[in-house]
Formats: structure tokens, sequence, C-alpha cells
């Protein structure tokens, strides 16, 4: 546990000014913006959120030293619709991307990228005089087509994992990751590293370091690997060793607490060169826990939460989410608002003090991270489509106030839940509710456009 001992040193030179009340107004100078994605990280997985097993003091330190959201949600339930929706502000029934799949005309399924006219968050703030910069998962572009990956999607500076047959005919070797596009390459040795987001975070500190320049706000999204399921080796045998657990167990455990004590050296680094006190953090994940050689009732890893990704009940689309921003942030604070990925996009552009793009539907949350009031939305909305031979591919949900709405397949009836009191989705209250079945499923129909390649959704009754 050593390198664990290590993050608990951090916490006492992060957060050390950080439990009294804020004593001074935002900062004149534009905040920096640094946003933390987990991936597959489930609503139960951190100790702010009530897990008991596995080891995350310095997410637990961020949550109680800045906000902590308890109704946040992914923009979708799983990994590239929810990225596109909190990179563009635009909800899942109105995104391009609304599965890691879709259909083309010719039959062939394969990804499907973002729209060329969708203003990413790093396009936004670029076009604000931020350097921005994009380090692992993207996964909203096509593997052939560089136009598609983040490079050229706003980001000054990209390196990101990449799969499948790249634009010289090659299929990307898994432990290579490509540099501003396929101007250069990165090779991650496993044997090297305690995991890959250990690597990722070097590369972070040298773009820190050596690719950025001193005086101007940046942009750096981090986009970790952990806990996703087909990360199945890691070096680090010693963490939770001890505990008797199954290996995959073992190392699903570790692998949160080793992206935690990476996040922790991050966090220090920003302290190091002076501009934590003027940078804006978010910290949350993509979606609900997976299951690839994983129970995810090992850990409680849902909490009471139903479904986990890939599912539109709770477990699989409610996820942990917290921000931290020194001197602005209220302490301990936290939030029962109704948000989700799309709102990220608003509340920086508000922050930053730039238009935010038509496209987005979403809410700034800034005036929650200064201890104000937000008016509830009239309703949050998903869609979700899986392609392939599995059955109700089509999935819908609704957050309204306190209840749920879900259906799954276009013909299937409308299951209601009360949230206040079944926060497991136990008993569906649809008979009791037929005006809000009514409602719900107009909404359903209404509140989404129809997309290329996810035909599912399609002349609903």
């Amino acid at each position: 546990m050593k390198k664990l001992m290590i993050s608990l040193n951090i916490l006492g030179v992060l957060f050390v000014a950080c439990s009294t009340q804020p004593e001074k107004e935002q900062p004149v100078n534009p905040p920096n913006i640094v946003f933390l994605l987990a991936d597959d990280l489930g609503y139960g997985e951190l100790g702010a959120y009530g897990q008991e097993l596995i080891e995350t003091p310095v997410l637990d330190k961020m949550a109680k030293s800045g906000i902590r959201f308890t109704n946040f949600y992914a923009g979708s339930a799983v990994c590239a619709p929810s990225r596109a929706v909190l990179m563009t502000g635009i909800q899942s029934s109105r995104n391009a991307v609304r599965g890691n799949k879709g259909v083309y005309k010719d039959g062939t399924v394969d990804r499907v990228t973002l729209k060329k006219d969708d203003v990413t968050m790093g396009e936004m703030l670029k076009g604000a005089g931020y350097q921005t910069a994009f380090i692992g998962k993207w996964h909203l572009d096509l593997p052939g087509d560089v136009s598609t990956w983040a490079y050229e999607r706003g980001f000054d500076y990209s390196v990101q994992e990449q799969w499948g047959v790249l634009p010289d005919g090659r299929k990307s070797p898994d432990a290579w990751e490509w540099v501003n596009g396929m101007q250069d390459s990165v090779f991650y040795d496993i044997n090297k590293w305690d995991c890959q987001d250990e690597f990722r975070t070097d590369l972070a500190f040298d773009y820190l370091d050596t690719k950025m320049e001193k005086d101007t706000p940046f942009f750096l999204f981090m986009s970790y690997r952990a806990p996703h399921g087909h990360e199945r080796y890691i070096s680090n045998k010693e963490l939770y060793s001890d505990k008797g657990w199954p290996e995959n167990e073992r190392m699903h455990a570790a692998k949160i607490t080793l992206l935690d004590q990476q996040i922790g050296r991050l966090l220090k680094k920003l302290e190091e060169m002076g501009v934590l006190e003027n940078t804006l953090i978010f910290f949350t994940s993509d979606n609900g826990p997976h299951s690839v050689a994983h129970d995810p009732e090992f850990f409680n890893s849902n909490g009471q939460l139903k479904g986990i990704k890939r599912d539109v009940y709770e477990g699989g689309i409610r996820v942990p989410a917290l921000a931290f921003w020194k001197g602005t942030i209220k302490s301990g604070s936290v939030s029962n608002f109704i948000g989700s990925g799309q709102d990220f996009m608003p509340t920086i552009a508000e922050v930053v003090g730039i238009p935010l793009p038509k496209q987005s539907d979403g809410i700034s949350m800034l005036p929650l991270l200064k201890g104000e009031i937000v008016k509830d939305r009239e309703f949050l909305n998903w869609e979700f489509h899986r392609v392939g031979p599995v059955p109700k591919n089509f999935r819908q949900s609704i957050r309204i106030g306190k209840m749920k709405g879900v259906r799954y397949g276009k013909d299937t009836p409308t299951e209601i839940y009360n949230l206040e009191n079944d926060i497991s989705e136990a008993t569906n209250l649809a008979a009791d509710y037929p005006d809000l079945v009514k409602r719900v499923n107009q909404i359903f129909l209404e509140e989404r456009t129809e997309v290329d390649h996810f035909p599912y959704g399609k002349k609903q009754r």
C-alpha cells in the first residue's frame, strides 16, 4: 500500500486551505479547465458515494472540498454516445451518436462520428483563446479518417488511443497511442507503469511542462482508462493482494484506486505549478459499471441502483460527479440538481464568459458552483441504440422530478417508478399513473430527431 500512502500525503498539500468558506470572488483571469473522465465507473464505486471496500481518498477529499452531485447522469448508457453528449452539449435523443456502433446504408456496422458542424468543447474553448489538450480515449471517430480524431476537433495537442484500420492500411497496435493525429506515436509498455492511467498522467505532465504556454489559460481533458473491463492486465500486483478476493475483482478494485492516485498526482502537479487556485476541475464517469470479467455485485458497484452499463435504468446512467474550484466552490457542498453530460458545455461557456453554441440543450451549473439556485428543468431524457441481435435494442428513459419513465423497445409498455422512495426501480407504478404514462410517451415521441445509422426508433407508436 506504499503508493496509497503517497496519495494520502498529497491530500494534505492540496486541500489544506479548502475547508472554509470562499473568501474571494471568482478570479478576473479566465480559469483553467481540467476535465477528468473515468471509463465505466459505477455510482457506488467511490467512498464519497458509499463504497466501503475500494479506497479512493483523493476523490473522496475532492468531494468534501468541492461539490458532490447526487442526481447526476451520464449523457448515455455506453461510451461513445455518452462522450458525444458531453463533448457537444447535445442530448442523446438529438445527438448524431446514439450507440457505440451504427448501421450504414450498405449494411456495414461501424462507429459513427460527430457531425462536422457540431461544435466540440475543444473547438469552443480554442475559439476563446484557450490552449486545448486531450489525452486518452476519444471514441468519437472513424479510425481510418484522421479528420474525425480529437486533434482535428478542437484540440491543439492530443494523445489518443486508437483501434481498427488506420488511414495507411495498418491495424493500430493496441499499445500505441497517437499524437496529434498521426504526426507521432507513443508506446505504452505495460511493464513500466502500474496501469495505463499512470502512463497517461505522465503524458499530461509532459504537456504541462514542455508544450504549454505558461501565461495562456488551458483546457486539459483527461480521458482515463479505469475501470473499463477491456483493460485486462495491470502491472500492479500489490494493491489488495491481502484481501483474498478473486484476481479479476482485485484487479478491478486496484484499477479504481490507481486511478484515484493518478488524479492525486495531477492535482499535486497543478499545485506545484501555482495554477490550482485558478483551475476549475470536473470529475465524472461516462456511464454505469461494466460486467466484463467483473461481477458488479461484488463491490456493490451501482449502489442501490438497478442496471449496469447499457441500461437506461438508474444503474446504467446515474454516475458520480464532482467539481472543485478553490476559493469559488464552498467546501462540502452537496447538490441534488438533476443534471447530465450536456450541462458541462453551457457551464464552461458561462464560466469563461463566451457564447454557448446554439446546438446545446444543456443548463449552466455555474450558479450551483457559486452556491446559488438553478431552476429545475422540466425533464431529462435519454435514448440509446444497441446494434446487433440483442432484444429491445432501442431504449428510452426520462426523469421528471422524482418520477422516472423507462421503455425498452419502441412498442413495449412504459414503466413508471418513484425514485424518491424506490431508488432501485423495483415497483412499476404505470397502472397508477395513466396520465403520466401518456405524457412520458409523448415526450419519447417528440423530444427526438431521426438520425442516420440508428434506425430503431423510427415509426414509433
